[in-house]
């Protein structure tokens, strides 16, 4: 190849990228994923049909969670976006948006799932996004998952899709009745929810639980409480009587111990996964374990003396 040569093929190549600006994506890069807790879920489902890319890595805080400029540059590239949606990854919102602009198919899966709304704090009346905390709720979207990937990815293998989602749906069902053997033990009077930020009204809902209050009154980690807030649920723990408060184990939790000492009474703060999974040998490196480690974690705080 002569030196003109070349350079027409390093300048095609160098400009190659470039020529998708503005035009509709035509896919290819099967499923993207926006959370770790979504991202085990729809692996589950999807196994060895097509490829699945998780963005966010374990650990982290949907919330504040913000995509490198390579990240954003694969949501582009997608068959099909999952994303928990209903405010959660307020950090990938617009990556997300900006990707169905140019055609990518998307999944906001919490919309699918009878969202409940928030019952107190300061996002009160709107949608919450933590239905992960429902067992059933997952079942619901598994099969949403199931029937859009089947949809949507080219060439996929319907068959093997449904049949991993009929093996995780019966994984599920199996924890949802482990979950209501274990909170079912729980006294009436103890039955109390305190926590980090309004992380689990669906669960509290689904096994019979109170959410007495949370020390950052939302449902974002993003927010913070007044003194006034913290007086508020200091004075609601003295009443209540609860045991333990409940934080996530990946979060500082400087706020539950300050709020503990302004109550003036013996609480435990145990640590939950709420938010994320861990890394693998951490405790909770799937759905299905970070779910068994919260039940027995929570069971054991509120049946604490």
């Amino acid at each position: 190849m002569n030196t003109a040569l070349r350079f027409c093929a390093a300048l095609l190549v160098a400009i190659a990228p470039l020529a998708g600006c503005g035009v509709t994506n035509s896919g290819g890069a099967g499923v993207v994923v926006t959370t770790d807790i979504l991202g085990d879920i729809t692996r589950a489902v999807v196994g060895d049909a097509a490829p699945v890319t998780v963005l966010m890595p374990p650990d982290s805080d949907p919330h504040s969670f913000a995509l490198s400029a390579q990240q954003a540059a694969v949501l582009g590239d997608a068959d099909l976006i999952v994303e928990n949606g209903l405010g959660l990854e307020e950090g990938l919102a617009r990556h997300v948006a900006a990707a169905a602009d140019t055609g990518v198919a998307t999944l906001p899966v919490g919309a699918e799932i009878d969202p409940l709304p928030y019952r107190a704090g300061d996002a009160a009346g709107q949608p919450d996004p933590h239905f992960w905390t429902d067992p059933q709720r997952v079942h619901r979207a598994v099969e949403v998952i199931r029937d859009r990937v089947i949809d949507t990815v080219p060439d996929i293998e319907a068959d093997t899709v449904r049949a991993n989602a009929e093996r995780y749906l019966t994984e599920l069902d199996r924890l949802g009745r482990w979950m209501s053997d274990q909170f079912g033990g729980i006294a009436p009077e103890r039955r109390k929810l305190v926590t980090n930020h309004h992380v689990f009204g669906y669960l509290a809902a689904r096994f019979d639980l109170e959410v007495v209050g949370a020390v950052i009154p939302g449902g974002t980690t993003l927010a913070s409480p007044s003194a006034a807030d913290l007086a508020d649920l200091a004075a609601a723990v003295r009443t209540t009587g609860v045991p333990a408060i409940f934080v996530d184990s990946a979060r500082p939790d400087r706020l539950a111990r300050a709020l503990a000492e302004q109550a003036g009474v013996q609480v435990r703060i145990i640590g939950l996964h709420s938010e994320s999974l861990t890394a693998p040998g951490a405790g909770a490196a799937t759905y299905l374990e970070m779910m068994r480690a919260n039940t027995i974690a929570m069971v054991e705080g509120l049946a604490s003396a």
